[in-house]
């Protein structure tokens, strides 16, 4: 996609999984891309002979790290043409475990966080008629028992992708979301907290109920993401897009 040549693109979570691939196809485009994590050391494995990666340590659920990224993509080059809130926290939590902080510690990575660098990233989309593309999930939309939390966050998520595209859209700047199925991408034992061998079961379990019979990769959704930012799907925001196996319809 040429049109993307030179385009600015910030990826929260950029270092592993589906922000990786999705950096990664943003770069070989031609775009210069700003990823984000916790961990210093992944970002710089993910930006290894990747001259259009730049990399910055910073915490989606921290309010201060908000300014700081979008600070740091106007000191690279001038300009932010996309957005990418990727970045995800979650949990198996039964709701007789539920505790306020990790409650809070949810929500603070899957609203607060893509919310306020949004706001920071605002004036910077106006000028350039860019995108905001949030990773939501299936369960966004899909009740699941354990998943409470992280499905409300997820669909708090969905809600304010929609309610910002129509905020947004006389400004021509567009937002959408994915809604990403079962993944392979180490979320289950990372995010989710499982064992090796619990996250074996919950995966051939997942695997028998998703229709198309298999979980997906990273590059499943990565391409819907730069799809979502290239220029010439100008005519689409506020939509939702499943991409999931055929999840959400069971």
């Amino acid at each position: 996609m040429e049109s993307l040549q030179k385009h600015v693109v910030i990826i929260t979570g950029g270092s592993s999984g589906i922000g990786r691939a999705a950096a990664l196809s943003f770069a070989a485009m031609g775009a210069r891309v700003l990823i984000t994590g916790r961990r210093a050391a992944s970002l710089d494995e993910t930006a290894k002979d990747q001259p259009n990666i730049e990399t910055l340590v910073a915490d989606t659920a921290e309010p201060k790290d908000a300014a700081r990224t979008i600070a740091r993509a106007i000191e690279l080059w001038g300009r932010i043409d996309v957005l990418v809130n990727n970045a995800g926290a979650g949990a198996i939590m039964p709701l007789a475990d539920v505790t306020a902080e990790r409650i809070l510690d949810i929500f603070a990575v899957n609203v607060l966080g893509p919310s306020l660098l949004a706001k920071e990233a605002l004036p910077y989309l106006k000028e350039r008629k860019g995108s905001i593309i949030n990773i939501s999930s299936t369960y966004g939309s899909k009740p699941g028992a354990a998943l409470s939390h992280y499905g409300a966050s997820k669909a708090a998520l969905e809600y304010l992708t929609r309610s910002w595209a129509l905020e947004l859209a006389p400004f021509g700047v567009r937002v959408n979301a994915i809604a990403v199925g079962p993944t392979e991408t180490g979320a289950l034992e990372g995010m989710m907290g499982l064992s090796r061998q619990q996250a074996e079961a919950v995966k051939q379990q997942e695997r028998e109920h998703i229709p198309l019979g298999r979980r997906g990769l990273p590059r499943d959704v990565s391409r819907w993401i730069v799809s979502f930012a290239d220029p010439t799907s100008d005519w689409i925001t506020g939509q939702v897009l499943g991409v999931d196996g055929g999840l959400n319809l069971i």
